[in-house]
C-alpha cells in the first residue's frame, strides 16, 4: 500500500448496514475507498457489488482475506461471527473494523485483542457516535464543573423491530436487545463516566429462551457515581434514545446521542443558567472512519481500540449473568 493511495477496504459480507456503515462514508474520506464485498453465496455478493458500485466481489470470505490489493476489511457479519473471522483477518495481514457488539463475550474479545497485537495490524469496533464532535462537547462541559460532581447517568437505545425471525433475536448468533441496541448504552456510560463500573443488577424481558427482547442494569462507580442503561428491541416503550448526566449542581441531556446527524439536541442547566446546544459536524460513520484511516496512516490512538471493546464486553457479560441468563457465545 503506497502511503499516500487509499486504504482499500472489502467488506465480508453482504449485509445491509454495509451501505450506512462504511460504503455511504467513504466518500467523504478520501484516504479510504471500498473496493469489494464476499459473501457465502457468490451470486449474491455479484449483485451487491453491482447495486454499490464496488469493483469487486469475491466467491468467499477466504478469497478476499487473500487477496494482497485488500488493505482492510469490515467486518458486519453477525455477532457469534466477529471473533472467528476478524481474528482470520487480522492473521491474513488485514485491518479491521468491526461491527459492534465487539464479540459474543469477552473471552472472544480477549482473543481478538491478541491477534491484533502478535500481527501489529490495527483493530477498532464501529462505535462510530464515540467520535462525533457532539461527544467531544459533552465531555467539555462535564470537565467544566458546570454541572458539578456527576452523580448518576443514564442512557437508553430502544426501538421497535417486529421481526422476531430477524438473526438479531437468535442467541446462537449471539443476540438480544442488549448485544444490539445495549451495547450502545453501555458504551457511551462508561466513556462519559471515563471509569468501568460495577453492574449492581439487571433485568431482563425474554422473546425466547435466553435472548432478551429488553434489558435493564444499575451500575455504580467505585468513586461514587451510579448509573443504568435500558434497551429495547420490543416493548412498551417504543422509541426512547437518550442520555442523561446528573450532577449536584446541574444536569445534561442529550436527545439522540448515537446518531446526531439525523438530529440531536443538548440540554443544559447548570451553574451558567439554562440553555439548548446543537453540535454541527458530519455524519457520526464519517467520524469513525476518518479515525480508523488515521490509526492505520499514523498509529493514531482510538477511542474504540481492542482495551475499550474487551471492556464493554465484560460489562455486557456481567449483566446477562446478573439478569440470570448465559452470556453470549455459550
Amino acid at each position: 500500500m503506497a502511503e499516500q493511495s487509499p486504504i482499500r477496504i472489502g467488506i465480508l459480507g453482504a449485509a445491509r448496514i454495509g451501505k450506512s456503515g462504511l460504503i455511504a462514508p467513504a466518500r467523504s474520506v478520501p484516504e479510504v475507498a471500498v473496493v469489494g464485498v464476499a459473501a457465502r453465496d457468490p451470486e449474491r455478493a455479484r449483485h451487491y457489488a453491482a447495486r454499490h458500485g464496488l469493483a469487486h466481489s469475491f466467491e468467499s470470505y477466504d478469497a478476499m482475506l487473500a487477496d494482497p490489493n485488500i488493505d482492510a476489511v469490515y467486518n458486519p457479519l453477525p455477532n457469534s461471527l466477529h471473533a472467528e473471522w476478524t481474528i482470520r483477518a487480522l492473521k491474513a495481514g488485514k485491518h479491521v473494523l468491526c461491527e459492534k457488539p465487539f464479540a459474543a463475550n469477552a473471552e472472544e474479545a480477549e482473543r481478538m485483542a491478541q491477534a491484533a497485537s502478535e500481527t501489529g495490524k490495527v483493530l477498532s469496533e464501529a462505535f462510530h457516535f464515540r467520535y462525533h464532535p457532539l461527544l467531544a462537547r459533552v465531555k467539555s462541559i462535564l470537565a467544566s464543573g458546570e454541572i458539578g460532581t456527576v452523580r448518576h447517568l443514564e442512557a437508553a437505545m430502544c426501538f421497535p423491530l417486529p421481526m422476531f425471525g430477524d438473526i438479531r433475536y437468535r442467541y446462537e448468533l449471539a443476540g438480544g436487545s442488549l448485544m444490539d441496541a445495549g451495547s450502545y448504552p453501555v458504551s457511551l456510560i462508561r466513556f462519559l463516566a471515563d471509569a468501568e463500573p460495577e453492574v449492581t443488577g439487571a433485568q431482563a424481558v425474554l422473546i425466547s429462551p435466553q435472548v432478551d427482547r429488553a434489558m435493564r442494569a444499575d451500575f455504580r462507580f467505585a468513586d461514587g457515581p451510579t448509573a443504568r442503561m435500558m434497551s429495547s428491541m420490543w416493548s412498551r416503550v417504543l422509541l426512547r434514545i437518550f442520555a442523561v448526566v446528573k450532577g449536584d449542581a446541574g444536569e445534561l441531556r442529550i436527545h439522540n446521542p448515537y446518531h446526531p446527524q439525523w438530529f440531536h439536541r443538548l440540554y443544559i442547566q447548570g451553574r451558567n443558567g439554562k440553555r439548548v446546544e446543537r453540535v454541527p459536524g458530519d455524519s457520526s460513520y464519517v467520524y469513525g472512519l476518518r479515525a480508523f484511516a488515521k490509526a492505520i496512516r499514523e498509529g493514531a490512538p482510538l477511542l474504540t481500540g481492542p482495551a475499550d471493546s474487551i471492556a464493554n464486553m465484560r460489562v455486557i457479560d456481567s449483566i446477562y449473568m446478573k439478569a440470570g441468563l448465559k452470556r453470549r457465545g455459550t
